[in-house]
């Protein structure tokens, strides 16, 4: 599928989501004043920031910012890392359809210290971790030295984590996790000797390469799809047990071979429809991305006669509240050793670059998860 593609299908989400948001009257960002801030903060600090002007494309670069500019929220939090999503990509470089109103700091996730909580939910020097809640899209994100935001969105870091790892995981991740779960809700558990049978696609990417690492981890019989060939060695590493193709455009039967116990999904289009015709009898497919475009060619076949499942994920806005226990199974069972080999750590001078070639699905580079380190600015 191509960029031009990609952004399309962005844009009409992005449509759907801001009717939805406007109907639900969604505030405005506030801006704080110097004088209301009681933080204990740098007169300037670094940070990468999309601009638009009516008439001209939005341009990005990293400047000086001031505590001022930041939104008025309750938390205020040293940025110490964080990643490059697709949705970075397509906001870094002006692409229509992901941020809401600019000027913003991308960065849909970040990990770092409390510096400061109005509310008194954090002490200072807490570990936090944010995804999700529209950060990066609608509210100032992770690319800064520092960042503000609500306690509901925060949960604390797990003691076994660093905030490097944490962002090795991020969104795409956590994502991941929440597919896995949403499955063995819907019946799927791990057999001896890895017999369970488990197809990821879009195996390349972020929610790839993790759901890869986690299941194979949890004792499940890992497939792989990817037409990226370059990336064949370090999905075999993370866990895979065999690799295939990605699916091709050729016109997709409603009831194929039985061959998958379950299914994480982040390419939607052709490649889900393949994947829901392959589904053993009273299976799972967990949905949760629309790399591959937001149609779906398919029927009712799989559903009716073989009781298909199909599980939605959506990890933007999960509940808060049941946060804390995914993080800590995802840092008890992602194999740290094995799962360095899928992350990349980059400064910010480097994002614009790093967002064009991911964008372009051609970069050799980009492997599972990059992080961003924001010390480095």
């Amino acid at each position: 599928m191509t960029s031009q593609t990609h952004r399309r299908a962005f844009s009409r989400l992005s449509n759907i989501i801001s009717s939805f948001n406007r109907s639900n009257r969604l505030s405005p960002i506030r801006r704080l004043s110097t004088s209301a801030s009681s933080d204990t903060l740098p007169s300037t600090f670094k940070g990468l920031i999309v601009e638009k002007t009516r008439g001209n494309p939005p341009i990005s670069e990293i400047r000086d910012l001031t505590p001022s500019q930041l939104p008025d929220f309750d938390v205020t939090v040293k940025v110490e890392y964080s990643t490059l999503n697709y949705k970075d990509a397509l906001a870094i470089t002006g692409a229509p359809g992901v941020v809401r109103s600019y000027p913003i700091v991308p960065g849909i996730d970040y990990a770092g210290t409390v510096v400061s909580d109005r509310s008194g939910t954090f002490e200072k020097g807490t570990k936090v971790i944010l995804t999700g809640h529209g950060v990066g899209e609608k509210y100032w994100g992770g690319y800064a030295e520092f960042a503000r935001a609500k306690p509901s969105w925060l949960v604390k870091l797990p003691e076994s984590m660093t905030t490097k790892q944490a962002m090795s995981i991020g969104t795409a991740g956590f994502t991941a996790m929440l597919c896995i779960n949403a499955l063995e809700k819907q019946g799927l558990s791990p057999k001896h000797n890895f017999q369970t049978k488990v197809l990821v696609t879009g195996a390349s990417g972020g929610v790839g390469v993790t759901a890869i690492a986690l299941l194979a981890s949890l004792g499940y019989r890992v497939t792989a799809s990817s037409g990226r060939k370059w990336t064949h060695e370090t999905l075999t590493k993370l866990g895979s047990k065999h690799i295939i193709d990605r699916f091709s455009d050729e016109k997709v039967r409603p009831i194929d071979k039985e061959l998958w116990d379950g299914v994480v999904d982040s390419v939607g289009g052709v490649t889900l429809a393949k994947a829901i015709s392959q589904c053993k009898t009273n299976c799972a497919v967990a949905a949760c991305g629309l790399a591959g475009g937001t149609s779906l060619p398919t029927s009712v076949f799989p559903f009716i006669l073989r009781g298909v499942a199909l599980l939605g994920i959506d990890s933007v806005y999960y509940p808060n509240a049941k946060r804390d226990e995914v993080w800590s199974r995802i840092a008890a069972k992602v194999p740290w050793n094995l799962f360095e080999s899928a992350t990349t750590v980059r400064r910010p001078n480097e994002l614009s670059e790093m967002a064009n070639q991911l964008l372009s699905g051609k970069s050799e580079e980009i492997i599972g998860r990059t992080v961003v380190d924001c010390g480095a600015f």
